[in-house]
């Protein structure tokens, strides 16, 4: 009898404290448990700055695709924030951004326009945010701790349409709608630039400056400029639809950037492809080695062969010939076997710039400040 009784007062205690720790694992709202029963940490809290609105029909846009593809992809493991909108010329904005989000708990806080970087930098290196990881798009900001930065091999799918631009052109003028005369901007017209002449020589490409990464009357208005010269293909270095929808407008053909905007109604017609970002391709392994805690600072260059950046699908109104030496080159560029800036190169003032049989590495690319023969500049 004894025996019976301490067998069952042995099983009672069992199940007390089992209950006790069930009810402990979710005493807080915290994380959901695994196939064990462990309940795992808190979801990361990234943030995430923007210089346009989430459905700008191009970068922001393109970029928030990223940032859902990331969310779907950690499920509860992360939680995204953002805030749309903010001024990437004004440094107080993006910092008074980046505050608000680590207030709200954001750990992680990404940068997502060229023009936050200052802001981000100061943070991660003034000892205040040391428990916070700052990633910067398309800037050159790093540490060793705590702030990295990312970009990619934009030039890759821009020669690839310009491929396309100069085998369908019949005026053998292109227009490019480009926001400042950057490096990072002269290097997809040179290009773009490039991959035009490759199969057209007689192609040249006009360029008109709006001063602005986000503007979407001034981006429509100099695509508009760049029609009434006879561009009879426009692509752009900007960040809504606006160009396309003027191209379409007045029956010529439409490369966008960011997104493929193949089903954008009144493209139909327009729209040949588009360089288009895959941000996901950084942010979950990313977002991965931060959780696990083995991420360290690095300055990403993402590239078609690793998918980061891409070619939109080509669309009905791309030439059977045009679309068959894109996949050509898009092959031999996946492969390592096509370099974009290889010499001999010129600027648009006869200059050599890269000698015959010389080809750029990524540091070299990056010290561009000229655009290659055959190309025109204005405002």
């Amino acid at each position: 009898m004894k025996k019976k009784f301490l067998i069952v007062l042995l099983i009672m205690v069992l199940a007390v404290s089992m209950a006790a720790c069930g009810n402990g694992g979710n005493d807080d709202g915290g994380g959901a448990a695994d196939d064990n029963g462990d309940v795992s940490a808190e979801p990361l809290t990234v943030g995430f700055i923007y210089i346009g609105a989430v459905n700008d029909g191009g970068y922001t846009q393109a970029q928030h695709a990223g940032t859902m593809a990331a969310k779907d992809y950690f499920g509860d493991q992360v939680n995204t924030i953002w805030l749309e909108g903010i001024d990437d010329t004004n440094k107080q904005a993006a910092t008074d951004a980046a505050k608000q989000m680590i207030d709200q708990g954001a750990k992680v806080i990404v940068g997502t326009s060229f023009g936050f970087g200052e802001a981000l930098n100061e943070m991660a290196n003034s000892g205040e945010y040391d428990d916070i990881t700052f990633l910067h798009f398309s800037g050159s900001y790093i540490n060793d701790t705590n702030l990295g930065n990312y970009f990619g091999a934009m030039e890759e799918p821009r020669y690839l349409s310009g491929i396309i631009a100069g085998m369908q052109t019949k005026s053998n003028k292109l227009g490019y709608v480009a926001a400042y005369p950057y490096t990072e901007v002269q290097i997809g017209i040179n290009a773009f630039a490039l991959g035009a002449q490759s199969v057209n020589p007689d192609a040249e490409v006009k360029v008109v400056y709006i001063n602005s990464w986000y503007d979407p009357a001034k981006e429509k208005e100099a695509a508009e400029a760049l029609l009434s010269q006879g561009c009879d293909v426009i692509t752009q270095h900007a960040d809504t639809v606006g160009p396309q929808l003027a191209a379409a407008g007045e029956g010529k053909f439409a490369i966008g950037y960011n997104l493929d905007n193949s089903a954008v109604e009144g493209l139909e017609d327009a729209f040949l492809t588009a360089p288009v970002w895959n941000h996901d391709i950084f942010l979950i392994p990313t977002i991965q080695g931060i959780i696990d805690g083995t991420w360290t600072p690095e300055s990403y260059y993402g590239t078609m062969a690793d998918g980061y950046v891409d070619l939109a699908p080509l669309t009905k109104n791309v030439d059977a010939d045009a679309a068959a030496k894109v996949d050509e080159i898009m092959s031999e560029i996946k492969a390592g076997e096509f370099p974009i800036f290889t010499g001999p190169i010129k600027d648009n003032e006869g200059n050599e710039r890269v000698a015959e049989g010389k080809t750029l590495n990524r540091a070299e690319i990056w010290e561009t400040d000229y655009l290659v023969e055959g190309v025109t500049s204005g405002e």
